[in-house]
């Protein structure tokens, strides 16, 4: 009996995938959406904090944002009411949400 032929299959069934397979990748990501459907982190200007105070919370609570896009959420929702913060699952946005909340600030989550 010759063990190789299943093993062989095998190993093709692993290899990985040609770059052709564009569509196919994008029907992934859909389905991703569809199960992790994006949402987005509001950060709600307020009169009682710093803007020091802001730029610190955003940094400390949402690891994917640098103080330069911290300082420019902060300066959108000063000027403008609001502004979106970060994109992500819900899970994590409602993690994002309650951490800014731990600081003093308002935020709200809303689908994307």
């Amino acid at each position: 009996m010759d063990a190789h032929p299943p093993r062989l299959a095998l190993s093709r069934s692993l290899a990985p995938r040609a770059t052709s397979d564009a569509p196919v990748r994008e029907a992934e990501l859909r389905s991703l959406e569809e199960t992790l459907p994006p949402y987005v982190v509001v950060l709600h200007n307020d009169d009682h904090n710093a803007m020091d105070h802001v730029v610190h919370a955003l940094l400390v609570s949402i690891p994917e944002l640098d103080i330069e896009r911290a300082a420019e959420v902060m300066l959108i929702a000063h000027h403008h009411g609001q502004a979106d913060v970060v994109t992500c699952p819900l899970e994590r946005a409602e993690l994002y949400r309650d951490r800014l909340e731990s600081h003093g600030l308002t935020a709200t989550i809303r689908k994307a």
